[in-house]
């Protein structure tokens, strides 16, 4: 009796040494997201969803966020490993704080353009940019696009503006009360909730940033220099299968927000496809991105937004390109092919 006792009692110890070695080759790793669970999260969900993560042995925990600041913050503290952050808010970072020991740097486009916006009511008689001067603006003032608008404004010669602020959730609200005449904010965001407090789209003037000469980059998925150092690996792996992932959101946009209602049972799916639909057909598979490559920047184009990032923010330090981005963990090219030919 004793003897299978200790036969079991073996054979089990293996079995679990077995089973920790097999575990201890998944490397967990934590995801800030920018923003809540929204359509655009799709991105992110859709390769934990499929197990492309797991085919890639990594354990990913993908979490909501409140703003590009704080994922940058949150990622920066060591408390995630990767994010995903507007990139005029790396830069902000790394040129305000030059001291700080651990600076998380780009490691992978994926909005190549900014999703930044200037958007009114019709009935204003805004139309261009030069409408906007004396007139009211509104936005949180962390807002991408408020942050960026002297960048807007140089390009299009724009007069004084005033800014009102206010929390998120309040920005279209007050737009279509006309507390202010026009508000900034991330196209596929800021639209359809216009669109949903009983505007029709058709009555919404949107100027998009780079319609107007402002060439920004948008979000970038983003690593801590701890992860970089200590598991490359890891940050490689994570970058192949998210590609992988990213072309089945971009193949399937419809198929794909079902990953956004499995972590956030209360979203309005018609809704949150149209957003995922706007964003690919604006930031992700916009003609810029085409021409650079999904995933990659070009090096005179970050050295503008550097160098625009640093005036229009007032950064302590100037902003150095080089030190914000590393594309050395990219996958290669042809593995970056996913962006479809524009219909004719």
């Amino acid at each position: 009796m004793h003897k299978r006792f200790f036969v079991q009692a073996a054979t089990a110890v293996v079995v679990a040494a077995a089973f920790g070695s097999v575990q201890a080759q998944t490397t967990p790793i934590k995801f800030q997201l920018d923003w809540r669970f929204e359509g655009p999260s799709a991105f992110f969900l859709q390769p934990v969803a499929k197990g492309y993560f797991k085919d890639a042995k990594l354990d990913v925990t993908v979490d909501a966020g409140n703003g590009s600041g704080g994922a940058v913050t949150r990622v920066a503290s060591g408390t995630y490993d990767l994010g995903f952050a507007d990139l005029a808010a790396l830069m902000e970072f790394h040129a305000n704080n030059p001291d700080a020991p651990n600076k998380p740097v780009a490691v992978m486009m994926v909005y190549n353009n900014t999703p930044a916006s200037v958007m009114a009511l019709k009935k204003s008689g805004i139309k261009t940019p030069a409408d906007l001067a004396g007139k009211k603006l509104g936005a949180p003032v962390f807002d991408a696009g408020r942050r960026a608008f002297p960048i807007f404004a140089k390009a299009n010669a724009v007069g004084n503006v005033a800014w009102t602020a206010m929390d998120p959730p309040l920005r279209e609200t007050m737009l279509v009360r006309g507390d202010v005449d026009a508000i900034t904010g991330f196209t596929f965001t800021s639209l359809l909730n216009i669109e949903a407090r009983g505007v029709k789209a058709d009555d919404v003037v949107v100027l998009p940033y780079p319609d107007y000469g402002v060439k920004l980059y948008g979000n970038a998925i983003i690593a801590s220099p701890k992860i970089i150092k200590e598991n490359p690996a890891a940050v490689k792996a994570f970058l192949a299968a998210f590609t992988k992932g990213a072309k089945d959101v971009i193949t399937d946009p419809a198929k794909a927000i079902e990953t956004v209602k499995a972590r956030d049972g209360i979203i309005n799916v018609p809704l949150e496809t149209r957003r995922l639909q706007l964003a690919i057909d604006t930031v992700i598979n916009s003609p810029d991105a085409r021409a650079e490559g999904f995933g990659q920047v070009k090096g005179p184009r970050l050295s503008l937004m550097a160098s625009q990032v640093s005036d229009a923010f007032n950064t302590k330090t100037r902003v150095k390109a080089d030190d914000i981005w590393n594309g050395s963990f990219l996958p290669t090219a042809k593995e970056l092919d996913i962006l479809p030919k524009p219909k004719k």
